[in-house]
């Protein structure tokens, strides 16, 4: 049998507040050892806050923070097991890359010889061992990103906190760099926990993810979960693109219920998370999974629609819907070939839908 995963991070009921202004509400949330945990939401949600209360560079007003069993809440931040990585880097401009990652160790009396190791192992770690006498600005943003990784992960912390640490990079290298930071944290087997406004970032190299939501956690769960099943309309919108449509629960028939939109468009949803008594709802589509074809297809819901404007986006196509019933959809087609019969405005179209790819975020 295994052992139990061993908590590393324990939020208790902690609560921040800035004056009147509460950026982070009640929240408790556990990591465990060698998890990545990504904390996700809007500016000013609350999420680099809980990540400051982690660093120590704040204190809660209400509630513990615990490292590795050890209640650090009022521990100042360099008695903390913990490195940050910042979205600036915050390199030294006048010192070498293997100066900038050995400064870490030089504040902490390393002996010279134990650091100098160290400091080759940690630029051998992020691919940077030729780059040790370089100057940060010899480098470019990817390598930079690297060397700040490495000063932080040379000395041996229990936890890594990374505030947006890849904002500043272009697309093409921020995706990159996504899958090397992942890759390294699966190597080291440390505790990271990043904080981003990024979804894509988010869905990509984490474990788990908490969305932040007005100082509080929105949902917590792995990366399918939350894509798949969010549980608050806040959640659907914000992960993804979403169709969210406000319905009132005519029929309930044992696992599925049938549902009517405003413009009179009746629906079947599973209703396996519709609470007794509940006669309305808001219901979340995923515009992938609006299936569309020139003839009905086998399916539950299938309905009539046109194609008020198609946006060509590359590998896939945004169409905007309306049936006739005048409710309207987007929904997001795979551009297989540049050969295929393709969708166009004004075109007539079935839309066909899964019973479980309706999900229910809200009712009353």
């Amino acid at each position: 049998m295994s052992e139990p995963a061993k908590a590393m991070i324990e939020i208790r009921g902690v609560t921040k507040r800035f004056g009147a202004f509460t950026a982070v509400n009640n929240v408790s949330l556990t990591v465990n050892a060698g998890e990545f945990i990504t904390l996700l939401g809007p500016s000013g949600c609350g999420k680099t806050t809980l990540l400051r209360l982690l660093a120590g560079f704040e204190t809660p007003d209400e509630g513990a923070v615990l490292l590795d069993g050890e209640d650090v809440s009022h521990v100042p931040p360099y008695h903390r097991c913990v490195n940050q990585v910042f979205q600036s880097y915050a390199l030294f401009p006048h010192m070498t890359v293997k100066e900038n990652v050995g400064f870490g160790l030089r504040m902490q009396n390393v002996p010279a010889a134990e650091a100098e190791t160290r400091i080759r192992e940690a630029l051998a770690t992020v691919s940077l061992a030729e780059q040790a006498d370089k100057l940060p600005q010899q480098m470019s943003g990817g390598q930079r990103q690297r060397v700040a990784l490495a000063r932080a992960i040379v000395c041996r912390p229990k936890v890594l906190l990374l505030d947006e640490p890849l904002s500043a990079l272009d697309a093409k290298l921020r995706h990159g760099m996504q899958l090397e930071l992942k890759h390294l944290q699966r190597k080291l087997g440390l505790t990271f926990v990043f904080v981003t406004h990024d979804q894509e970032e988010a869905l990509t190299m984490s474990d788990r993810i908490a969305i932040i939501n007005k100082g509080r956690i929105e949902q917590l769960g792995n990366a399918i979960d939350i894509y798949h099943r969010p549980r608050t309309p806040f959640a659907a919108d914000f992960i993804g693109q979403a169709n969210l449509l406000s319905a009132s629960i005519i029929l309930r028939n044992g696992t599925t219920a049938t549902v009517r939109l405003a413009s009179g468009l009746e629906l079947v949803v599973a209703a396996t998370d519709l609470p007794p008594g509940a006669s309305k709802a808001l219901v979340s589509i995923r515009p992938e999974k609006i299936h569309i074809g020139r003839v009905p297809a086998p399916s539950e819901n299938v309905f009539q629609a046109r194609i008020e404007e198609e946006i060509f986006q590359g590998a896939t196509d945004q169409l905007r819907l309306v049936t006739d019933h005048g409710e309207r959809f987007h929904a997001l087609v795979a551009n297989e070939s540049a050969t295929q019969e393709a969708f166009h405005e004004g075109d007539k179209v079935y839309c066909s839908l899964h019973v479980d790819d309706l999900v229910i975020v809200q009712t009353e």
